[in-house]
């Protein structure tokens, strides 16, 4: 089933942002071998070349590495995957509230919110 993109951001930025997402939450493992190129992209289906450009950002991100001809792994390196779950919290943090405050939201009723729930947990 082909992935789902919107018109906000460049497709291959919305790919690295769905890998990324994957392997921090634990699909792709460290030192684990992502799926090829081609594969990625027919199951995303996009370009190839758009993939490729995904992966060569997660390369420059550090989260993948390659391996001559084996093709691209997921790092080990745990500062690495540590920046990237900081990066991906704020991101997500950032567009909540963006979307909040777009919706009339005061940012002391998120805070309240957050009590509140953090209170019920």
């Amino acid at each position: 089933m082909a992935w789902q993109f919107h018109n906000r951001a460049p497709v291959y930025l919305q790919l690295v942002s769905r890998i990324r997402k994957d392997i921090l939450s634990g699909k792709y493992k460290a030192d684990e071998q992502v799926p090829p190129v081609r594969q990625m992209a027919f199951e995303a289906a996009v370009n190839p070349n758009t993939m490729q450009k995904a992966f060569v950002e997660l390369e420059r991100e550090g989260l993948l590495y390659a391996r001559s001809t084996a093709g691209r792994f997921v790092t080990s390196d745990e500062e690495v995957l540590r920046r990237a779950k900081e990066t991906m919290r704020e991101e997500a943090l950032a567009q909540l509230l963006h979307e909040a405050l777009s919706l009339g939201i005061t940012k002391d009723e998120i805070i309240t919110f957050i009590q509140q729930s953090k209170e019920e947990d």
